[in-house]
């Protein structure tokens, strides 16, 4: 993508009326909005997913829907989101002010994500920017009435800036209100581990989500039917495949800070998790900014 030229009509008008914030690089505390942990917002397929998500429960209703271009947005391209969110609660913190039309440069989003620095990573930010865009969603959620629906994408726009020699400057998004204000409501955020990063698979990042935003560091956890989970994760593999999928995570145990256990109880499969007990020493120095010595060889 070449440099974006100056925006015009509707969006232009949104960025004149938006102030500018200025992205603080460093090792902030990663921080995800709860409403998009706990619901199916995103393609967990590594392949390009055209087949919208229409999902209803309860007076819950959400529908994601992708152009063929870029495909949907998936549970990757949310990284971007985490990044804006801890950005905007670590201003809020401090007393500076915020605003949904944010600067910042690709090598400060790709380091907090841990993403490589290289040109490859740089192009694959780009299409996640481009499929956070054309992603286009409709939902309930944050709704005065059940019958309405707010409707935006995932980043209104966005452009690459330069100098006048070409050379580049960085990058502006603006952020979408419903995002927004979700995030700035210290209710609907939470801090999570930054190994979630790490995780390569996106089921087990959706599962990681979801169990820290409904188990917390409650000690008795929680639990979810199987076939309650796979409605809520908005996947297209059928059942036998999502719960198939299920084992392996739990055999292979990759959710940083929890443990997980099936159960046959009822006639059902459930799923529970909880918090692994945390040890006082490594607490306290994970507080002062220290990560505990690893003594494996």
């Amino acid at each position: 993508m070449g440099v974006a030229k100056p925006p015009s009509g509707r969006c232009g008008a949104e960025r004149t009326q938006l102030e500018l914030f200025r992205s603080v690089p460093g090792d902030l505390a990663p921080r995800d909005a709860q409403d998009l942990m706990a619901w199916p917002f995103f393609s967990l397929a590594k392949s390009r997913r055209i087949a919208p998500i229409d999902f209803n429960m309860g007076k819950t209703r959400i529908s994601v829907e992708a152009v063929p271009e870029h495909g949907m947005a998936t549970i990757w391209d949310a990284d971007v989101l985490i990044w804006a969110a801890s950005q905007l609660i670590e201003a809020r913190d401090a007393g500076r002010p915020t605003s949904r039309l944010m600067i910042t440069t690709p090598h400060e989003i790709l380091a907090f994500t841990r993403r490589g620095t290289g040109k490859a990573s740089y192009e694959r930010l780009k299409a996640a920017l481009d499929r956070l865009q054309s992603t286009t969603v409709a939902t309930s959620i944050r709704q005065e009435h059940q019958r309405r629906r707010h409707r935006f994408s995932w980043i209104n726009e966005w452009r690459e800036l330069a100098d006048g020699q070409g050379r580049a400057l960085g990058i502006e998004l603006i952020l979408p209100d419903w995002f927004y204000a979700g995030v700035l409501d210290r209710a609907l955020v939470l801090t999570i581990d930054r190994a979630y990063f790490d995780l390569t698979g996106g089921l087990e990042r959706w599962l990681y989500r979801i169990v820290r935003k409904h188990g917390g560091r409650q000690e008795g956890g929680w639990s979810f039917d199987i076939p309650h989970l796979h409605k809520k994760s908005g996947v297209l593999s059928p059942l036998r495949r999502f719960a198939f999928e299920l084992r392996g995570i739990v055999a292979r145990q990759p959710l940083p800070g929890y443990v997980l256990r099936l159960e046959h109880a009822l006639g059902r499969d459930r799923l529970n998790f909880a918090p692994i007990p945390v040890d006082p020493l490594d607490a306290a120095m994970r507080r002062m900014g220290f990560d505990a010595v690893d003594n494996r060889s």
